[in-house]
């Protein structure tokens, strides 16, 4: 565990006892000085026991929460102050690799060599250094970039439960991401199952994407503290190579809600009084401290797309909430549509953005975007007539708008180069003038003589051939 980065300092000014062990939480005192806050303490025969400074009790006490177990620890056990918080590694050596919170390697390879660690706790980019625009991350996918465009340097949700391709979108997004911008992705999984973990691992290695890839895990079995500074340790690796490649980077977060929920255990611990629904008081500004240092600088961006759950489906819970207000795009993903086999399962009328406006988009693809949610809901409320009297009951222009909206729905559907294993056709990416060009010839009826599987698991509108 011990290396030059951890190794703790031994002279008595900076040694302490502990005081209290209340599960994950202890106390510990140090006469002489104490340390700041969020500086890393080590306890243990081989500095094992890892503790955070969490708040400052008296001139003499600090209260700290424990990052790994604490068994072995107990009354009067001698705790060194490191002098330092937490650390991340960073640099070119860091891609390919798999990291736990402390930064160290868990993918069973030597470590890497990097010549410089970071602190975890940064202050965002003051906003006189932030970019003032609003432009457009493309994804090549073409269900999000027509109808739910994600902002660069903004944060995305993604909502989705087990089974619908979440982990084939995320997957598809990296491959999307080095292919386009030549930029990093990171991966970032807060309380993910380690089956979760392995699966991504070797996904992102046979796809030939790991290279430009860092994954960062707090595992569910880990303390809550780490699972709670896990999101902060991806992003200080993220922060640099924004800030010192000046290369933008792709932030997937694997769960943000599990973010939520290891503040409020952490919260709980420190007997803190509950917030509204049993969360910690501190939800917003915890929340706050680790979003808003996701944004676009002059010269290169960190864009997030975080998983989002919402408990009981209740949008209206206080962790909803808080992460909403941070959202610019939210992509929902539908068991429905996974079942009828479009993919991507994004559900066109529930998933949004905030740039979809005419000022961010321009005219055309905010008029084409309209017509198209306008037409599938249209098809939406006509499910049901079409389902009791069938489709000799509609009216000759009812029957052009089901003809349309069905086209439109296997149009939107896309081959992604990491599944061309298990479906035997290529991936596309897909521009965002040709997904428009698409769609209003659709909206046209210029394909309407085209059979609908003519349009299914094509790219550009171009490939339609007809049978």
């Amino acid at each position: 565990m011990t290396d030059e980065h951890t190794r703790t300092n031994t002279t008595p000014t900076h040694q302490g006892t502990v005081e209290a062990v209340r599960g994950n939480i202890v106390d510990v005192v140090f006469p002489r000085r104490i340390p700041e806050l969020y500086r890393l303490l080590r306890a243990g025969d081989d500095d094992e026991i890892a503790l955070e400074v969490i708040s400052v009790l008296d001139p003499q006490r600090v209260r700290c929460i424990a990052l790994t177990s604490t068994r072995g620890l107990s009354r009067g056990t001698t705790v060194a102050n490191t002098g330092r918080p937490l650390t991340a590694p960073v640099g070119e050596a860091v891609l390919g690799r798999m990291f736990n919170v402390f930064g160290e390697v868990i993918d069973r390879q030597a470590a890497p060599d990097v010549a410089e660690r970071r602190a975890i706790h940064r202050p965002p980019v003051p906003l006189a250094d932030r970019a003032t625009t609003s432009d457009i991350f493309r994804t090549g996918i073409k269900a999000i970039d027509v109808l739910a465009p994600l902002e660069r340097g903004g944060k995305a949700g993604l909502f989705g439960g087990a089974g619908v391709g979440k982990t084939v979108l995320v997957t598809e997004m990296i491959h999307n991401m080095v292919e386009q911008y030549e930029g990093v992705n990171i991966f970032c999984g807060i309380g993910e199952r380690v089956r979760e973990a392995e699966e991504l691992y070797r996904e992102l290695k046979e796809s030939g994407v790991l290279d430009k890839t860092i994954l960062v895990f707090g595992q569910m079995n880990e303390q809550p503290g780490a699972r709670f500074r896990v999101g902060h340790t991806a992003l200080t690796m993220a922060e640099y190579f924004r800030d010192d490649k000046r290369q933008d980077v792709l932030l997937l977060i694997d769960n943000i809600f599990r973010f939520i929920q290891a503040g409020a255990e952490v919260s709980g611990l420190l007997g803190r009084l509950p917030s509204r629904v049993g969360y910690q008081p501190t939800l917003a500004s915890e929340l706050a401290d680790l979003e808003e240092r996701i944004c676009t600088t002059r010269s290169a961006a960190i864009t997030s797309i975080q998983a989002v759950y919402v408990p009981a489906d209740d949008f209206t819970d206080p962790a909803a909430v808080h992460t909403f207000g941070h959202l610019s795009a939210s992509v929902v993903l539908s068991r429905k549509r996974a079942s009828q086999g479009l993919y991507p399962a994004m559900d066109p009328l529930q998933s949004g953005s905030k740039m979809l406006t005419p000022r961010v988009v321009g005219d055309r693809h905010y008029g084409i975007a309209r017509q198209i949610r306008e037409t599938l809901a249209e098809y939406e409320d006509l499910k049901d007539i079409i389902a009791m009297l069938g489709m000799e009951e509609l009216s000759r222009e009812d029957r052009r708008k089901v003809s349309r909206a069905r086209r439109l729905e296997r149009f939107l559907t896309q081959p992604f180069f990491v599944t061309e294993a298990f479906t035997n056709m290529e991936g596309r990416l897909v521009d965002l003038d040709d997904a428009l060009t698409g769609c209003e010839k659709i909206l046209h009826d210029e394909y309407a003589d085209y059979p609908e599987s003519a349009l299914y698991m094509i790219g550009a509108i171009t490939e339609a051939q007809k049978e």
